[in-house]
């Protein structure tokens, strides 16, 4: 007589959790692909449209080189600053954590449009400069590829610095001091010893903010004034505006693949992470 298998108890808990993931995540993926791909019939006719059109090609070049050059400010500007906080006392640091946290309580639609106050025209950063005789005339801040990456890379600093804390408060000092015992300099220590130890979670924030910024849309929308559309603001545009919905399923279907492509370099770092 054949057995009957039988689920586990637990399952029934998890069950409500994986149908709404089904309902709410997996099948809209599951129509954006395939209506990417049919028109009504299969056809790769929107991807063809996608590499043959220069204006999409545009889009996912400044979408990539904003997402580049945003994601290496962010390594630049957070990897020190986590340093400095892991040197800190166990009371500074929860003060120093408290303030990265800080700009999570604020709307990132406030915060965005209070660049705007600081960058414009008239703005604090350019009556400082021409109070100063450094400039002539008001710098262009805003509603250019700079505003962009400025504002951005406030917005997703957190999101390397975090991470990239926690993994470095977890390096053990024994290995530190055991390289002090053996002559080397704090710098050689730092070199050949903390910074390697530190690197998978420096690439993993990285590889975290690019994708962030490979799908951003508020932030460009705004500080970038219409003047550098990127990925997500093609997208608007497609949908809301021309109605065209293969082809936004197409970009779309672009923007999931870079995402999962980095999400799986991601694991790779940290597996080699986890054995070195």
């Amino acid at each position: 007589m054949a057995t009957i298998r039988r689920f586990p108890a637990e399952f029934g808990y998890v069950l409500p959790l994986l149908l709404l993931m089904l309902a709410v995540f997996i099948l809209p993926i599951a129509l954006m692909l395939a209506r990417s791909v049919t028109q009504p019939e299969w056809t790769i006719e929107h991807y063809q449209n996608l590499i043959e059109t220069s204006v999409y090609l545009r889009v996912l070049g400044r979408t990539l080189r904003i997402a580049v050059i945003t994601t290496i400010v962010c390594a630049v500007l957070g990897y020190p600053l986590a340093y400095w906080m892991r040197g800190l006392s166990p009371q500074r640091q929860v003060v120093a954590t408290a303030l990265v946290v800080l700009p999570f309580w604020i709307s990132i639609l406030v915060r965005t449009y209070a660049w705007i106050v600081v960058l414009g025209n008239a703005g604090v950063v350019n009556r400082i400069l021409l109070d100063l005789g450094l400039v002539g005339a008001p710098v262009a801040f805003l509603y250019n590829e700079l505003g962009v990456i400025i504002g951005t890379t406030n917005v997703l600093l957190p999101f390397l610095v975090l991470p990239l804390f926690a993994a470095m408060v977890r390096i053990d000092d024994r290995l530190l001091h055991a390289a002090e015992s053996l002559g080397a300099s704090r710098r050689t220590v730092f070199r050949r010893v903390f910074f390697p130890l530190s690197l998978p979670a420096l690439a993993a924030g990285s590889i975290l903010v690019f994708i962030l910024t490979f799908g951003f849309f508020i932030t460009p929308a705004i500080l970038g004034g219409g003047r550098v559309p990127m990925v997500a603001n093609a997208l608007d545009l497609l949908i809301n505006q021309f109605a065209r919905w293969e082809t936004a399923a197409a970009l779309s279907t672009v923007l999931l693949v870079v995402t999962l492509a980095c999400f799986a370099v991601s694991r790779w770092v940290g597996a080699r992470g986890a054995t070195s």
